[in-house]
Protein backbone atom coordinates (compact mmCIF):
# COMPACT_ATOMS: atom_id res chain seq x y z
CA UNK A 1 0.00 0.00 0.00
CA UNK A 2 2.73 2.10 1.00
CA UNK A 3 4.30 2.04 -2.44
CA UNK A 4 1.54 2.78 -4.48
CA UNK A 5 0.81 5.68 -2.18
CA UNK A 6 4.62 6.64 -3.21
CA UNK A 7 3.77 5.95 -7.04
CA UNK A 8 0.79 8.24 -6.99
CA UNK A 9 2.30 10.96 -4.93
CA UNK A 10 5.56 11.03 -7.94
CA UNK A 11 2.91 10.77 -10.55
CA UNK A 12 1.15 13.86 -8.79
CA UNK A 13 4.20 15.80 -8.54
CA UNK A 14 5.16 15.34 -12.13
CA UNK A 15 1.55 16.44 -12.98
CA UNK A 16 2.19 19.41 -11.16
CA UNK A 17 5.45 19.84 -12.37
CA UNK A 18 4.61 19.78 -16.36
CA UNK A 19 1.47 22.04 -15.96
CA UNK A 20 3.81 24.48 -14.04
CA UNK A 21 6.10 24.20 -16.51
CA UNK A 22 3.29 24.85 -19.75
CA UNK A 23 2.31 27.89 -17.81
CA UNK A 24 5.74 29.55 -16.90
CA UNK A 25 6.42 28.58 -20.75
CA UNK A 26 3.51 31.02 -21.58
CA UNK A 27 4.43 33.34 -19.27
CA UNK A 28 8.22 33.67 -20.47
CA UNK A 29 6.78 34.03 -24.41
CA UNK A 30 3.66 36.69 -23.03
CA UNK A 31 5.88 38.74 -20.81
CA UNK A 32 8.96 39.38 -23.19
CA UNK A 33 6.65 39.87 -26.31
CA UNK A 34 7.09 43.86 -24.99
CA UNK A 35 3.01 44.16 -26.82
CA UNK A 36 1.34 45.59 -24.23
CA UNK A 37 2.64 47.16 -21.00
CA UNK A 38 3.60 44.76 -17.89
CA UNK A 39 2.26 45.52 -15.29
CA UNK A 40 4.26 45.81 -11.80
CA UNK A 41 2.18 45.57 -8.69
CA UNK A 42 3.99 46.55 -5.58
CA UNK A 43 2.08 44.81 -2.67
CA UNK A 44 3.57 46.14 0.94
CA UNK A 45 4.03 44.07 4.02
CA UNK A 46 4.95 44.98 7.31
CA UNK A 47 7.70 41.81 7.96
CA UNK A 48 8.54 43.86 11.85
CA UNK A 49 4.85 44.74 12.83
CA UNK A 50 6.68 47.80 13.45
CA UNK A 51 4.15 50.77 13.92
CA UNK A 52 6.73 53.03 12.52
CA UNK A 53 6.99 50.75 9.31
CA UNK A 54 3.01 50.56 9.80
CA UNK A 55 3.44 54.38 9.55
CA UNK A 56 4.97 54.87 6.76
CA UNK A 57 3.49 52.07 5.09
CA UNK A 58 -0.44 53.96 5.18
CA UNK A 59 1.40 56.94 3.20
CA UNK A 60 2.39 55.13 0.06
CA UNK A 61 1.02 55.51 -2.96
CA UNK A 62 1.54 55.11 -6.57
CA UNK A 63 3.53 58.29 -6.88
CA UNK A 64 6.68 56.90 -5.29
CA UNK A 65 7.21 54.27 -7.70
CA UNK A 66 6.57 56.53 -10.69
CA UNK A 67 10.30 56.74 -11.53
CA UNK A 68 10.42 52.81 -12.16
CA UNK A 69 8.45 53.67 -14.92
CA UNK A 70 10.05 56.40 -16.39
CA UNK A 71 13.04 54.95 -15.73
CA UNK A 72 12.02 51.70 -18.28
CA UNK A 73 10.21 54.51 -20.65
CA UNK A 74 13.34 56.31 -20.69
CA UNK A 75 15.64 53.31 -21.50
CA UNK A 76 12.55 51.59 -24.11
CA UNK A 77 13.33 54.61 -26.12
CA UNK A 78 17.41 54.40 -25.95
CA UNK A 79 16.76 50.72 -27.70
CA UNK A 80 13.89 52.43 -29.95
CA UNK A 81 11.16 49.74 -28.44
CA UNK A 82 8.22 49.96 -30.16
CA UNK A 83 5.94 50.05 -27.19
CA UNK A 84 6.76 53.75 -25.85
CA UNK A 85 5.85 52.65 -22.32
CA UNK A 86 6.93 49.25 -21.56
CA UNK A 87 5.68 49.14 -17.55
CA UNK A 88 3.01 49.95 -15.35
CA UNK A 89 3.53 50.51 -12.27
CA UNK A 90 0.75 50.84 -9.24
CA UNK A 91 0.67 50.08 -5.40
CA UNK A 92 -1.53 47.34 -4.59
CA UNK A 93 -2.94 46.06 -1.45
CA UNK A 94 -1.19 45.49 2.19
CA UNK A 95 -0.58 41.82 2.34
CA UNK A 96 -0.61 40.81 6.16
CA UNK A 97 0.66 37.10 5.49
CA UNK A 98 4.21 36.40 4.92
CA UNK A 99 5.91 33.96 1.35
CA UNK A 100 7.36 31.11 2.83
CA UNK A 101 11.34 31.81 3.95
CA UNK A 102 13.56 30.85 0.78
CA UNK A 103 16.14 28.57 1.16
CA UNK A 104 19.90 29.28 1.73
CA UNK A 105 22.82 28.96 -0.97
CA UNK A 106 23.10 25.37 -0.31
CA UNK A 107 19.79 24.18 -1.19
CA UNK A 108 20.01 21.41 -3.81
CA UNK A 109 17.41 22.12 -6.55
CA UNK A 110 14.81 20.00 -5.13
CA UNK A 111 14.74 22.02 -2.52
CA UNK A 112 14.74 25.08 -4.64
CA UNK A 113 11.84 23.89 -6.91
CA UNK A 114 9.42 23.01 -3.54
CA UNK A 115 10.34 26.29 -2.32
CA UNK A 116 9.11 28.00 -5.92
CA UNK A 117 6.37 25.86 -5.95
CA UNK A 118 5.57 26.77 -2.18
CA UNK A 119 6.02 30.78 -3.15
CA UNK A 120 3.78 30.58 -6.16
CA UNK A 121 0.66 28.83 -4.48
CA UNK A 122 1.34 31.74 -1.38
CA UNK A 123 1.27 34.62 -3.90
CA UNK A 124 -2.02 32.54 -5.75
CA UNK A 125 -3.76 32.72 -1.87
CA UNK A 126 -2.30 36.36 -0.76
CA UNK A 127 -3.40 38.36 -4.27
CA UNK A 128 -6.40 36.26 -5.41
CA UNK A 129 -8.07 37.83 -8.43
CA UNK A 130 -9.56 37.36 -11.89
CA UNK A 131 -6.32 38.69 -13.62
CA UNK A 132 -4.12 37.51 -16.30
CA UNK A 133 -0.63 37.05 -14.49
CA UNK A 134 0.56 36.59 -18.15
CA UNK A 135 1.59 40.15 -18.16
CA UNK A 136 1.38 41.20 -14.36
CA UNK A 137 4.46 41.26 -11.89
CA UNK A 138 3.59 40.89 -8.49
CA UNK A 139 6.83 42.46 -6.33
CA UNK A 140 5.88 41.98 -2.58
CA UNK A 141 8.15 44.26 -0.46
CA UNK A 142 9.28 43.63 3.30
CA UNK A 143 9.72 47.16 4.29
CA UNK A 144 11.65 47.40 7.68
CA UNK A 145 12.52 50.02 10.23
CA UNK A 146 15.48 51.99 8.65
CA UNK A 147 18.00 51.47 11.52
CA UNK A 148 21.86 52.59 11.05
CA UNK A 149 24.22 49.77 10.41
CA UNK A 150 21.20 47.13 9.70
CA UNK A 151 21.76 45.16 7.13
CA UNK A 152 18.55 43.75 5.11
CA UNK A 153 17.99 40.27 3.26
CA UNK A 154 18.83 39.36 0.03
CA UNK A 155 15.67 40.73 -2.36
CA UNK A 156 15.38 38.21 -5.15
CA UNK A 157 13.35 37.80 -8.51
CA UNK A 158 11.95 34.67 -9.86
CA UNK A 159 11.46 34.26 -13.68
CA UNK A 160 9.02 31.72 -13.52
CA UNK A 161 6.11 33.06 -11.68
CA UNK A 162 6.66 36.76 -12.51
CA UNK A 163 7.10 37.22 -8.86
CA UNK A 164 9.58 38.92 -6.95
CA UNK A 165 10.12 39.58 -3.29
CA UNK A 166 11.87 42.91 -2.04
CA UNK A 167 13.29 44.00 1.20
CA UNK A 168 13.50 47.78 1.86
CA UNK A 169 13.79 50.72 4.13
CA UNK A 170 10.63 51.94 5.41
CA UNK A 171 11.70 55.55 5.07
CA UNK A 172 11.51 58.48 2.73
CA UNK A 173 15.10 58.82 1.83
CA UNK A 174 15.37 55.68 0.91
CA UNK A 175 12.76 55.58 -2.18
CA UNK A 176 14.94 55.95 -4.62
CA UNK A 177 17.48 53.42 -3.98
CA UNK A 178 14.55 51.12 -2.83
CA UNK A 179 13.06 51.84 -6.74
CA UNK A 180 16.36 50.73 -8.49
CA UNK A 181 16.23 47.38 -5.96
CA UNK A 182 12.63 46.66 -7.53
CA UNK A 183 13.44 47.47 -11.02
CA UNK A 184 16.50 45.67 -10.78
CA UNK A 185 14.08 42.39 -9.22
CA UNK A 186 11.65 43.20 -11.49
CA UNK A 187 14.07 42.51 -14.62
CA UNK A 188 15.03 39.01 -12.88
CA UNK A 189 11.51 38.14 -13.81
CA UNK A 190 11.89 38.87 -17.03
CA UNK A 191 15.04 37.32 -17.57
CA UNK A 192 17.71 39.45 -16.46
CA UNK A 193 21.24 38.10 -15.00
CA UNK A 194 23.06 39.84 -11.94
CA UNK A 195 25.97 41.43 -13.41
CA UNK A 196 28.28 41.75 -10.11
CA UNK A 197 30.24 39.48 -8.43
CA UNK A 198 30.91 37.74 -5.07
CA UNK A 199 32.74 40.71 -3.80
CA UNK A 200 29.81 43.11 -4.82
CA UNK A 201 31.79 44.59 -7.97
CA UNK A 202 30.44 45.00 -11.25
CA UNK A 203 31.78 42.46 -13.86
CA UNK A 204 33.37 43.14 -16.62
CA UNK A 205 32.01 44.67 -19.78
CA UNK A 206 28.13 43.98 -19.03
CA UNK A 207 27.85 45.15 -15.80
CA UNK A 208 29.34 48.31 -16.84
CA UNK A 209 27.58 51.27 -18.15
CA UNK A 210 30.04 52.16 -20.56
CA UNK A 211 32.75 49.65 -21.01
CA UNK A 212 34.39 51.33 -24.10
CA UNK A 213 34.69 54.83 -22.03
CA UNK A 214 38.19 55.82 -22.12
CA UNK A 215 39.74 56.15 -19.10
CA UNK A 216 37.73 53.77 -18.22
CA UNK A 217 37.36 55.11 -14.93
CA UNK A 218 35.34 56.27 -13.42
CA UNK A 219 32.22 55.25 -14.77
CA UNK A 220 29.25 57.92 -14.47
CA UNK A 221 26.52 55.02 -14.35
CA UNK A 222 25.70 51.95 -13.48
CA UNK A 223 24.36 49.24 -15.22
CA UNK A 224 20.83 48.11 -13.07
CA UNK A 225 21.73 44.76 -13.27
CA UNK A 226 25.18 45.36 -11.35
CA UNK A 227 23.65 48.80 -9.35
CA UNK A 228 26.99 49.53 -8.77
CA UNK A 229 29.48 52.49 -10.36
CA UNK A 230 32.94 51.52 -10.81
CA UNK A 231 34.94 54.49 -9.86
CA UNK A 232 38.57 51.96 -10.22
CA UNK A 233 39.69 49.03 -10.55
CA UNK A 234 38.87 48.28 -6.80
CA UNK A 235 36.37 51.04 -5.56
CA UNK A 236 32.92 51.57 -6.92
CA UNK A 237 29.68 52.89 -5.25
CA UNK A 238 25.97 52.49 -5.13
CA UNK A 239 24.01 55.02 -7.80
CA UNK A 240 21.08 56.55 -5.84
CA UNK A 241 18.98 57.09 -7.93
CA UNK A 242 17.45 55.26 -11.13
CA UNK A 243 18.78 58.46 -13.64
CA UNK A 244 22.16 57.05 -12.46
CA UNK A 245 21.42 53.75 -14.04
CA UNK A 246 20.72 52.38 -17.28
CA UNK A 247 20.23 48.86 -19.17
CA UNK A 248 22.94 47.83 -20.90
CA UNK A 249 23.43 45.57 -24.16
CA UNK A 250 23.67 42.50 -22.33
CA UNK A 251 20.46 42.92 -20.03
CA UNK A 252 18.63 44.30 -23.16
CA UNK A 253 19.39 40.97 -25.07
CA UNK A 254 18.34 39.05 -21.61
CA UNK A 255 14.92 40.56 -22.27
CA UNK A 256 14.46 40.76 -25.36
CA UNK A 257 14.75 44.24 -26.32
CA UNK A 258 17.46 43.52 -28.65
CA UNK A 259 18.95 40.60 -30.82
CA UNK A 260 20.75 38.05 -28.48
CA UNK A 261 24.38 38.77 -27.66
CA UNK A 262 27.09 35.78 -28.60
Amino acid sequence: MSTVFKILRIITLLIIFAGLAFYSKTQKLKSRSWSSPLEIIIYPMNSENDPVVEAYISQLDSTVFEEIDQFFKNEAEHYELSIVQPTATQLGKVIQSYPPEPPTIAANFLELAWWSIKFRYWAYQATPDEQSNLHRVRIFVHYHQQIEGKQLQHSLGLAKGLLSIVHAFASNDQEQQNNIVIAHEFLHTVGATDKYNADNGAVFPDGYADPEKRPLFPQLKAEIMSGRIPLSSDLSEMAVSLEHCLIGPKTASEINWISPIN
